[in-house]
């Protein structure tokens, strides 16, 4: 069975980007990408991939999930395939996506997600956002924070009502350039199951 794997950037206090949804606040140097996409190739949006010299096959992932609010910027940025078309995307909406290869999930969406961790293939990256990662917290299996050293004080938190309290399991926490900490936790049981 695949993992699901919320994989994303959050400030200390728990937020992954500003009230309007911009999360400038974490600045990527070129040090830090180099060494994410060392490890995730696959997670550098194929508009940057050139330009940072990210040319190596998928490690993790061939699948990438998101809600509509994350995918929005391919759009914005003229993207016709999506952000990620070396991955299978997915776009939780209740709306459309106009973008050839990119696939629409709604109505039960925690049902598909099931099925889709039980088909062959790798991991499956939850990209965003805190809406669709509290809705799906009961079936995500890792996550993997990129904490970066700033405080925003107010924003879009990191999980919308994530609902029962879960144990995590500490599984690594590496210090990467920048001061940002990438910390990896694996859900443990629900309490009370």
């Amino acid at each position: 069975m695949r993992d699901l794997v919320l994989y994303i950037a959050t400030s200390i206090d728990g937020f992954i980007a500003d009230p309007a949804g911009d999360p400038s606040r974490f600045p990527a140097s070129p040090e830090l990408l180099g060494r994410l996409f060392a490890d995730y190739p696959e997670t550098c949006p194929v508009h940057l991939r050139d330009a940072l010299g990210v040319s190596a096959e998928p490690r993790r992932f061939d699948t990438v999930l998101m809600g509509r609010r994350t995918y929005a910027p391919a759009e914005d940025a003229g993207l016709e395939h999506g952000a990620y078309p070396h991955l299978r995307q997915i776009v939780v909406t209740h709306g459309t996506v106009e973008a050839p290869g990119v696939e629409v999930v709604a109505g039960d969406v925690a049902g598909r997600v099931a099925a889709l961790k039980a088909e062959p293939g790798r991991d499956i990256w939850l990209c965003g956002g805190a809406d669709l990662a509290g809705q799906l917290i009961e079936l995500v299996d890792e996550i993997q924070l990129k904490i970066y050293p700033v405080l925003l004080g107010d924003g879009i938190p990191l999980l919308q009502g994530a609902g029962v309290p879960r144990d995590l399991d500490v599984v690594d926490l590496e210090r990467l350039p920048g001061g940002v900490a990438l910390a990896t936790y694996r859900l443990g049981p629900r309490e009370g199951a």
